[in-house]
């Protein structure tokens, strides 16, 4: 199904800390999470081992919303969050 980025989601991908690849990887191998108006969640931890705004992660944890009309997935936004989970 192909997958249709929303400028909105992309800028809001770059600001957040994430990018065009995770936001596809999310869609197809992120595990579900809830969503309002008859969108679709999806959310994956990643691997960041790294400082952001002088604050040291080891996880960011990436949440796609989208919908699907026809045969296209579109991306509403991305919500990018950090910290440390269990993976």
């Amino acid at each position: 199904m192909e997958i249709q980025i929303d400028p909105h989601t992309l800028e809001r991908a770059e600001e957040r800390g994430t990018n065009e690849a995770e936001i596809k990887d999310v869609i197809h191998s992120g595990a579900a999470i809830p969503a309002k108006y008859e969108r679709i969640g999806k959310a994956k931890v990643y691997d960041f081992k790294q400082s952001r705004h002088n604050k040291y992660y080891e996880h960011k944890r990436v949440e796609v919303f989208y919908l699907i009309e026809g045969d296209k997935i579109i991306t509403v936004t991305v919500y990018v969050f950090y910290g440390k989970w269990e993976v």
